[in-house]
């Protein structure tokens, strides 16, 4: 059994994995309500996409943190 510190739950390996979950269900969501019968509010709709935008960008950000590129 492992023992999970404090500090394992706020590391940004953590953080990263838990956006990437969180887009992903952002597109599942943004999936079904644009092939629902009923559609979504267009407002609501935009507002979930650019949260789901906004979330590709911190993914980017801290996956870039992480493991930066070393210069060629």
């Amino acid at each position: 059994m492992t023992d999970i510190t404090s500090e394992d739950l706020r590391s940004p390996r953590r953080q990263l994995i838990e956006w990437q979950m969180a887009h992903a269900d952002l597109d599942a969501l943004i999936d079904q309500a644009v092939l629902a019968p009923q559609p979504l509010d267009e407002l609501l709709l935009r507002r979930l996409k650019k949260r789901r935008l906004a979330l590709r960008d911190q993914i980017n950000q801290l996956q870039w943190m992480l493991d930066p590129k070393e210069p060629a």
